[in-house]
C-alpha cells in the first residue's frame, strides 16, 4: 500500500502555510512535512502534505518521490499570492545570499511544472490579473483560489514522465496566441532555418522586451541539433536538447516517447522533417509586428537557403560562446 503524497511549492510562505492547512482540513489523518525532514514514508498517513521551500523547483522533489518505495505522487501544487506574483513575474533581480538563480527564473518553474496553481489573499482585482497571467504562462493548469476550496487529490497518481513532457523543449506543447487585457502570448512558428549572426544581434532586444520566451528552433549552422530558448525578465539561456528526429535513423524513433513522436508529427515537413522555429513570447502589451519582424529578418534568405548546408556550417557561430551558459541581458 502506497501514500499518496503531495508537494506544495511557490515563493510565497504565507501562500504554502494556507494551502497546506486547507489540505490538512480537507484529508483528515493527513500529515505535513517540511521536505528538509527525511522522515518518508510515514504509515497510515492519509496523506503526506510536503512543503517545499520559497526557491525549490518542484521537478526533482517530484521525480524523488515517484521513485520510492512506498510513496505515489498525488499533486503538485504551487501556491501564489494573487497580489504579489504578477509583479514578481517581472523582476530581474537574483535571490537573495549565494543562489545564483533569478526570482522570475524560479516562479516561472515552479508555475509551468505543477499540476494545480492555487492562488491566496488579494482582492477580486488581484485574482482576476493573476489569473489572466496565468492563463498564458500554464494555459492547461487548473487554477484554484484556497478559499474556494481544492479538488481532491489523495486518490490521484501522477505520471512524472508527463510532467516532464509539459516543459522540456522537444516536447513542450507551447502556448498559443493569446491576448487577455494587458497581457499578450505571440507566437512565431516558421520552417527555414535561423542564420546564427543575425539571430544572435537580436536575441537582447526580444529578452528585454519581453516577459516570458521559451521554445525550440533550428540554426542553420547547426543543422541537426535542436536548440531550445528559454528567457525570463530579460534573462536568456540558450541550450542544446538534443538531435531533431529526422537526423536519427528510423530505427530510433521506436526508443522516443510518445510525446517525443507525436510532437515531431505535428511539425512534420516532408523536406526539413521536424526541423522548426517555434518560440512563443509573453509580456504586457508586446507588439507582435514588431517581434515578428525581428525574427523573420533572421531567417535564411533564398539565396542562402539554395546554397544548402554545406555552405551553412561554414557560418560564424556566437552562439557557440553561450550555448549551455546563462547570461543576464541588460535591459
Amino acid at each position: 500500500m502506497t501514500t499518496p503524497v503531495v508537494l506544495v511549492a511557490g515563493p510565497y510562505a504565507g501562500a504554502r502555510a494556507a494551502v497546506v492547512r486547507r489540505l490538512l482540513a480537507d484529508h483528515p489523518g493527513s500529515v505535513a512535512i517540511h521536505h528538509e525532514r527525511d522522515v518518508w514514508p510515514l504509515p497510515g498517513a492519509a496523506l503526506l502534505v510536503v512543503e517545499l521551500g520559497d526557491t525549490a523547483e518542484p521537478r526533482p522533489f517530484a521525480e524523488t518521490v515517484a521513485a520510492r518505495a512506498g510513496l505515489r505522487l498525488a499533486a503538485v501544487l504551487t501556491a501564489l499570492d494573487a497580489r504579489h506574483m504578477p509583479v514578481d513575474i517581472l523582476r530581474g533581480d537574483r535571490l537573495p545570499g549565494r543562489d545564483e538563480r533569478y526570482v522570475a527564473e524560479v516562479l516561472a518553474r515552479q508555475v509551468e511544472y505543477a499540476t494545480h496553481l492555487v492562488l491566496d489573499g488579494g482582492d477580486a482585482e488581484d485574482g482576476e490579473l493573476a489569473r489572466a497571467v496565468l492563463a498564458h504562462l500554464a494555459p492547461a493548469t487548473p487554477v484554484h483560489h484556497v478559499r474556494d476550496g481544492l479538488p481532491p487529490l489523495a486518490g490521484r497518481t501522477v505520471c512524472t514522465e508527463e510532467l516532464a513532457d509539459r516543459v522540456d523543449p522537444a516536447t513542450a506543447l507551447l502556448p498559443c496566441e493569446a491576448r487577455t487585457g494587458a497581457v499578450t502570448t505571440v507566437v512565431w512558428h516558421r520552417l527555414r532555418p535561423l542564420h546564427p549572426g543575425r539571430l544572435f544581434q537580436v536575441t537582447e532586444e526580444l529578452a528585454a522586451c519581453t516577459v516570458r520566451g521559451r521554445g525550440r528552433f533550428w540554426l542553420a549552422c547547426r543543422h541537426d541539433r535542436l536548440l531550445a530558448w528559454d528567457s525570463v525578465a530579460g534573462r536568456l539561456t540558450v541550450h542544446d536538447a538534443g538531435p531533431w528526429l529526422a537526423a536519427r535513423p528510423p530505427s530510433a524513433w521506436d526508443a522516443c516517447r510518445p510525446a517525443r513522436r507525436a510532437v515531431a508529427a505535428l511539425d512534420w515537413n516532408p523536406v526539413t522533417g521536424d526541423r522548426v522555429q517555434h518560440l512563443v513570447f509573453t509580456g504586457p502589451d508586446l507588439d507582435r509586428r514588431h517581434i515578428c519582424d525581428l525574427l523573420d529578418g533572421c531567417l535564411l534568405d533564398q539565396t542562402e537557403m539554395l546554397a544548402g548546408s554545406d555552405a551553412w556550417n561554414g557560418y560564424d557561430d556566437p552562439f557557440s560562446l553561450v550555448l549551455d551558459v546563462d547570461t543576464m541581458l541588460p535591459s
